[in-house]
């Protein structure tokens, strides 16, 4: 009998939906980190919305990511390293050529879709990866699995418009993007930055987006605050890679009497320029390469000074703090855009690398420290917003045209699964 109702009981315990978040990852942890949080909230939202327990895999080419938390129920995929070289992408450890990179990534992740036979995809900001890698995954799913949802997230800033436009040229026809995508979520809020009307994201694509808000309120912290610390004040540069300006400028500026510096360098910043840094800090400044989790930190800190990134800041709109951002201006101009059209609204201030001396920023931390912004009039329940976007899109009948997915076909990849029996 006691078997009969274990079987009862297994046989109602519903099947959990599977995940994958995708991040291409080759510079910084900031695709990661966003994927990390869509993944806590995906958790803890979509059961109440669908009945279902959620089981995820995070898929980063960070190495530094899976030191992060991932869900109960979630695990990482590490692919094989790439960086940013003098022209264009290159492996970041291995010794082959990249186009033998892209096809390693590439088969893994068909691998990996093939296997888990997600229910819900979402690429992070790179339609089809590095160098289409993702595009034969895709078109597996297409034909194997033709009711996964496949979503593209997009943060609210891409670059400057100009840029933006030489990217999207590059994907070749957008009827690829139509093809391979039920909707294209914008991580923003427009009435702050609308990429839509500035054209970052094509207008033939409109009819796709979907506007979520900030990925900001109700982030999902490792661990709770400092138990008992000295009133401090915080300089964050997000991974570090690029984080050297910023926080060799922070290690000299002066502290306000009472207060303690905490500097966080990154995992990411060369040993040498960490180096440069713990030397030029004073007697009321630590350094230190990373911590557990930025969140709680940001929170109990008098003042925050950060580089622009869409996830520093998001986390810096979730707390009262006082902020200054200091944007990276090249090669990119994302963060700035993002800065200037948040300075513009008052939720925090702006000071461009040009102006950002020990001096100003030590007159900043005096005026700022203690104080509180309140941040409101800006949509900063994204997370929340995502988990019904997704529940819906799972719910709704499949209606795309599936005739086409040779469009998405990596030309560069030999491939034979359209004459494969489906997963």
């Amino acid at each position: 009998m006691n078997e009969i109702s274990g079987k009862m009981k297994a046989a109602k315990t519903p099947k959990p939906l599977r995940v994958v978040l995708y991040s291409h990852d080759s510079q910084g942890l900031g695709h990661s980190r966003r994927n990390l949080a869509l993944a806590h909230a995906l958790s803890r939202g979509l059961p109440g919305l669908t009945g279902r327990p959620v089981s995820g895999l995070l898929i980063t080419g960070e190495p530094n990511a899976p030191r992060f938390c991932a869900p109960v129920g979630w695990d990482w995929v590490l692919l094989p390293g790439i960086q940013k070289g003098p022209n264009g992408y290159e492996p970041r450890h291995l010794q082959v050529g990249q186009p033998k990179l892209v096809r390693i990534r590439s088969r893994i992740l068909a691998a990996v879709t093939k296997q888990f036979k997600p229910h819900l995809v979402i690429v992070d900001r790179h339609a089809f990866g590095v160098d289409n890698e993702l595009a034969r995954a895709l078109g597996r799913l297409r034909t194997a699995k033709p009711n996964c949802r496949v979503v593209l997230g997009l943060r609210e800033v891409l670059d400057s418009p100009s840029a933006a436009r030489r990217e999207w040229r590059a994907l070749g026809d957008l009827s690829r993007v139509r093809e391979a995508f039920d909707e294209v979520w914008v991580y923003g809020d427009p009435a702050v930055h609308d990429p839509l009307s500035t054209g970052e994201v094509p207008q033939e694509l409109e009819d796709l987006v979907r506007f979520t808000g900030y990925l900001a309120a109700n982030r999902h912290s490792a661990q709770p605050g400092p138990e008992s610390r000295s009133p401090y004040v915080l300089t964050l540069a997000g991974g570090g890679s690029d984080g050297l300006e910023v926080t060799l400028t922070a290690a000299r500026a002066e502290v306000p009497a009472g207060y303690e510096h905490l500097v966080v360098t990154g995992p990411n910043m060369p040993m040498g320029h960490r180096a440069e840094v713990e030397r030029a800090a004073g007697a009321s400044v630590t350094v230190v390469g990373s911590v557990r989790d930025a969140l709680p930190e940001i929170r109990d800190a008098a003042a925050v000074v950060s580089m622009g990134g869409y996830n520093s800041v998001c986390e810096i709109m979730s707390t009262t703090t006082p902020a200054l951002i200091v944007p990276r201006t090249s090669p990119r101009r994302e963060q700035l855009i993002r800065a200037k059209a948040l300075a513009d609204r008052g939720l925090i201030d702006l000071c461009r690398p040009e102006a950002f001396t020990p001096e100003a920023l030590g007159a900043w931390f005096r005026s700022a420290a203690g104080s509180s912004t309140t941040r409101t009039g800006i949509s900063l329940s994204g997370l929340e917003t995502v988990c019904g976007l997704a529940a819906g899109l799972l719910a709704s009948p499949v209606t795309r045209r599936r005739s086409a997915p040779a469009v998405i076909q990596h030309p560069g990849i030999r491939s034979d699964w359209r004459n494969r029996a489906a997963v």
